[in-house]
């Protein structure tokens, strides 16, 4: 690089500029308070009511029963606040990835300073392998190449030059993978582009589901309802009877007995059980009611890099002019590499770093180790004498070495085809059929490089690679690889209903060839975010119905993408591992990050984390889904039948002159006991045969039907009809009111297993196992 052409700034210009400006790290969002926590789990209704009960109790004078219904306030308030501070990383990660340790020139001199110090204006020098701290307008560069996958997608290096006509910059968040860069810090923190990621981050609030609202709404009204009924019989045992606190108990036994408190508890055990099982499966629940949701998906958007693809560049095709011969190293896995092949393959491996960072440079290392083991094509032995390194004026680096056993050095060399074709000075007939093979090869999506040989005897080296005498060797064709589980995921997703659309940075070719191998239906035309950007929302919803691949997007036309498909009615699923990615992950109904390979930001934006970076681990998350929605409507019905005779045991006394026949504690034992397990019960019920093979059920499907409701209140009456009869046939037998009492709650226990096992079966009432 050229000299530095200035000091930096002064410690005393940082240092306000700091003041001004903040650190270079994104804010933190604050989480729920204590206070605020605590103050939602006393305002639930079920609490007041056990309270109010507990206290009436006291009046009564029985301790015992008043501190049985307070302990149950105490555990219960305590399991909620555990359960329901769900903190967002998103932005921790965030401030984590944006602030490395920077290398920085301040009063002449160099030294390094944590990312989060840098303010505009300071002068930032980066190396091979430095992650970027923050925007940078770059002042000088030496052959920089930059990965920003991360950020836009696409998976093969950015050359950047500092003398073009235009201002090249370097991203925060981005890396270097070979090359070095001086730079000017032209925006920090949340004025970076990665800060601007993190800002639509923090606008994406969390959404609660529809089975969420749809349950919350429903307690609500019962519970209104219930309140309503339960002061009206208070009232009514006072004016029958004149006893104004066993009047109150009566009330609040019956506004217990209509409160569904087990719909919640219900809801919590189902989502929490299903995230178990699903652990098992190697798929982290970060946002458990998503799991449920996640079977009602119509349309999965899925990322190229790192989704669909392995995020790691491979060595696809080697061929050469001789023959010619071809390899495909996919479709010919396995058979040993033809020896016309082998030269290629050992000078494209000696162009490249024995330490590799580039991921091109890596693939092609990696295949030699793997294609050439056991030949002596593999030169650990030999000595780096020089480089010539990728400058603007010609895209190809060549590496000398020396041979121990050879006078000569041995010079290789790889980058474009074309700049590959000029050092060997073919003619316009061979760089015709060279160029013909390299526009087939990238048709089908291949990053394609040159590799030439040379030999110098000379003692002084030259200074240019076009003074040595190169031999044209061949081609070698790279790809990031489609992942092996991802076809057959892709083709079990389309049979489950579900539409798969690729939204990606990369170029057209690359994703139709991409789009094609993992089995997405890209026979339409894709669509670019340059034309994306030309659409109104209208246009746009005509254009999504027909468009399976979306290129060239940017973070912030994916987001439009996800909340366009959202606005058609559509259950969004997004799949990612970016920077890049993490909006629309938040954005979409179900957010599904690659965890293995994947960023600490998608993962974190996630509702879902697919911790072994198998695709088809996605349908595992998607049968759990449709899973616990069956089970849920059977477990609600038993909830409605299970209430009636609670309800009926509550206000019949009254109106037929009995005793009570349930206190608050029978009902606290059967909501807070025999209920959650019975919820246990319910979840474990496998998914029906068959249940993949439908479409997903509609986005307004209501666990609440008519269905489920005729149902429970039939089963229900029906139980509440034996329970009468059998208090009755009780206190005709002659037996005291005590043990008529204790028949009554018994039989209505049985009954409970008895609804159990009906619901369980749809209906049928059967006593054998049933497949797991």
């Amino acid at each position: 690089m050229k000299d530095l052409p200035d000091p930096g700034l002064t410690e005393a210009e940082a240092q306000a500029r700091w003041r001004r400006d903040g650190p270079n790290e994104l804010p933190a969002v604050s989480g729920h308070g204590l206070w605020r926590l605590l103050w939602g789990v006393l305002t639930e209704p079920m609490f007041l009511l056990l309270i109010a009960c507990g206290a009436v109790y006291l009046v009564l004078g029985d301790e015992q029963g008043a501190l049985m219904l307070l302990g149950f306030v105490v555990v219960v308030m305590g399991i909620s606040l555990v359960q329901q501070q769900r903190t967002a990383r998103a932005l921790s990660a965030l401030r984590e990835l944006s602030s490395p340790r920077a290398l920085v020139v301040r009063e002449g001199r160099t030294r390094r300073v944590p990312g989060r110090e840098l303010v505009c204006g300071d002068t930032v020098l980066l190396a091979e392998g430095d992650r970027v701290p923050c925007d940078l307008r770059l002042q000088d560069t030496a052959h920089l190449v930059v990965d920003e996958s991360a950020l836009t997608g696409e998976s093969e290096g950015v050359m950047k030059h500092a003398d073009g006509p235009e201002p090249a910059f370097a991203l925060a968040g981005t890396l270097v993978t070979q090359g070095t860069a001086r730079g000017t810090v032209t925006a920090t923190g949340p004025r970076s582009a990665l800060g601007r990621i993190g800002a639509s981050l923090a606008s994406l609030g969390d959404e609660s589901t529809p089975i969420q609202r749809e349950t919350a709404q429903v307690v609500r009204r019962v519970a209104t309802v219930g309140l309503l009924v339960a002061v009206l019989l208070a009232l009514a045992w006072w004016q029958i009877k004149g006893e104004l606190v066993q009047g109150i108990l009566a009330g609040l036994t019956l506004a217990m007995a209509i409160l569904p408190e087990e719909l919640p508890v219900m809801l919590t055990l189902f989502m929490g059980l299903g995230a178990w099982r699903l652990s098992r499966e190697q798929v982290l629940a970060r946002h458990i009611p998503a799991v449920a949701l996640l079977g009602a998906t119509t349309v999965l958007c899925v990322d190229k890099t790192g989704t669909l693809t392995r995020n790691r560049m491979a060595v696809r095709r080697l061929w050469t002019r001789d023959g010619p011969v071809i390899h495909d190293a996919v479709a010919q896995a396995g058979q040993p590499l033809p020896e016309a092949l082998h030269a290629l393959l050992e000078y494209a491996v000696l162009s490249s770093h024995r330490r590799a960072v580039d991921p091109m440079e890596q693939a092609i290392t990696q295949a030699g180790q793997t294609l050439l083991a056991g030949t002596e094509h593999l030169h650990a032995d030999w000595t780096l004498l020089n480089d010539y390194p990728l400058s603007r004026s010609l895209l190809a680096m060549s590496r000398v070495w020396q041979s121990p056993d050879q006078a000569e050095r041995l010079i290789a060399a790889k980058g474009a085809p074309e700049a590959i074709v000029d050092l060997c000075h073919l003619g316009a007939e061979e760089a015709a059929a060279i160029a013909a093979q390299v526009q087939a090869l990238a048709a089908e999506g291949l990053r394609v490089l040159g590799v030439a040989q040379a030999r110098f005897s000379a003692p002084e080296l030259p200074e240019g690679q076009h003074d040595f005498d190169f031999r044209f060797l061949g081609l070698i064709a790279l790809q990031d690889p489609v992942r092996p589980d991802v076809p057959q995921a892709v083709a079990d997703c389309q049979a489950a209903g579900m539409r798969v659309v690729m939204i990606t940075g990369d170029h057209p070719a690359t994703a139709l060839a991409i789009a094609k191998e993992a089995g997405l239906q890209a026979e339409g035309v894709p669509l670019t975010g340059t034309e994306l950007d030309t659409l109104d929302d209208a246009a746009l919803a005509l254009r999504l119905s027909d468009t399976q691949v979306f290129c060239r997007v940017s973070p912030a036309q994916k987001l439009r993408l996800v909340q366009a498909f959202r606005a058609r009615g559509d259950i969004v699923a997004m799949t990612g591992d970016g920077v890049n990615d993490a909006p629309a992950l938040k954005a979409a109904h179900i957010g599904v990050a690659m965890g293995a390979r994947g960023t600490d930001v998608a993962r974190e934006a996630a509702s879902l984390v697919l911790l072994k970076d198998d695709f088809a681990s996605l349908l595992t998350a998607v049968r759990h889904g449709r899973r616990i929605f069956a089970n849920l409507r059977k477990a609600i019905t038993f909830v409605v039948a299970v209430h009636v005779p609670i309800v009926g045991l509550s206000l019949l006394p009254v109106l037929l002159g009995w005793p009570m026949l349930l206190r608050p504690v029978h009902i606290l034992c059967l909501q807070l006991l025999i209920d959650p397990a019975c919820t246990v019960i319910f979840e474990a019920e496998p998914l029906a045969p068959g249940a993949m093979r439908q479409p997903p059920r509609r986005a307004d499907a209501r666990l609440f039907d008519a269905t489920v409701l005729r149902r429970g209140l039939l089963q229900g009456l029906v139980l509440l009809a034996i329970l009468l009869g059998v208090y009755a046939g009780a206190g005709w037998g002659g037996l005291s009111e005590a043990f008529a009492q204790g028949l009554t709650f018994a039989v209505l226990l049985l009954g409970d297993l008895v609804l159990i096992q009906l619901n369980r079966t749809g209906g049928r009432f059967t006593t054998g196992s049933r497949p797991r």
